[in-house]
């Protein structure tokens, strides 16, 4: 909740911004926050993908994975909610 919250905030002030490198950088900062915080991959999972661990998908930054993309499978989605891989409880 925190992490949207501030997300929320980085984005709400670059909507405010009157010049379009402001918000380019606002929108940049938004985009770094919601990949460090797990809000956001790094990169979209691709064909081929199949990752042994949920830290080795994190570490490709392809994490989360959802049912029915490339590298889902029951083995790394532990609550059985269609999501694989999510963000640590807590980070």
């Amino acid at each position: 909740m925190l992490g949207a919250g501030l997300l929320g905030a980085i984005v709400g002030v670059g909507s405010v911004s009157t010049t379009s490198d402001g918000r380019a950088q606002l929108y940049a900062a938004a985009e770094e926050f919601s990949v460090a915080t797990g809000l956001a991959r790094e990169r979209a999972p691709q064909a081929g993908d199949h990752w042994r661990r949920c830290d080795d998908a994190r570490a490709a930054g392809s994490a989360p994975i959802y049912r029915g993309e490339p590298g889902y499978r029951d083995g790394l989605d532990a609550d059985n909610d269609g999501i694989a891989c999510e963000p640590y409880r807590g980070q």
